[in-house]
């Protein structure tokens, strides 16, 4: 029996309300298939959020549990709260051939690249300031306080994007999409 060909693991970032689930529904209906790995965190779900969502909502406690067991690929604190991806189910989707997305924090980005040397980093980067701002208050889901800090994080973030092996604009989501899916056409190649 053949053996499938090893997916591509592609790590998707860029700071809050930049557009990176918009971008990722818009690669889906360009026709890309991919496994869009579930994180796991301790913070608490957004209105109309559901568990085996994107999130799996954990206790602090838990989580520290599988940073001990070391079941993390990565893992990071942001605005106070934990977000971590685990490990298994990425490698399982890698090993069956399938083309594998982590929608992370740039910290967790940055470990994966010292824990996978075969990761592909891509930094999803606001047309303007100005921009992200109105996307995080159109959300509506965050206080004045959270969206400064937000934004406030947005400038050490997008201060790191050269460390990425990509960068793309999130300007029209479907144009950011085509260019996601050409870097996995040719990280898949490789």
């Amino acid at each position: 029996m053949n053996r499938p060909e090893h997916g591509a693991l592609i790590v998707f970032t860029g700071p809050s309300g930049v557009g990176k689930d918009t971008v990722l529904a818009a690669l889906r209906e360009l026709g890309y298939d991919f496994f869009l790995s579930i994180s796991v965190t301790t913070r608490d779900p957004r209105p109309g959020e559901v568990e085996s969502g994107a999130y799996r909502f954990l206790t602090k406690a838990e989580f520290e549990k599988l940073i001990a067991d070391d079941a993390l690929l990565e893992h990071a604190e942001y605005l106070g709260q934990y977000y971590g991806t685990p490990e298994q189910p990425v490698d399982r989707a890698l090993s069956e051939g399938r083309n594998v997305i982590l929608k992370i924090e740039v910290q967790g980005a940055l470990q994966v690249r010292a824990r996978r040397p075969d990761a592909v980093l891509v930094f999803l980067m606001p047309p303007s300031p100005e921009e992200l701002e109105r996307r995080l208050r159109k959300r509506g889901t965050e206080t004045e306080e959270k969206i400064q800090k937000r934004l406030a994080a947005s400038v050490r973030e997008c201060a790191m994007a050269d460390a990425f092996d990509y960068r793309v604009v999130s300007d029209v989501p479907e144009l950011a999409a085509a260019r996601l899916g050409e870097i996995i056409t040719a990280s898949r190649r490789k």
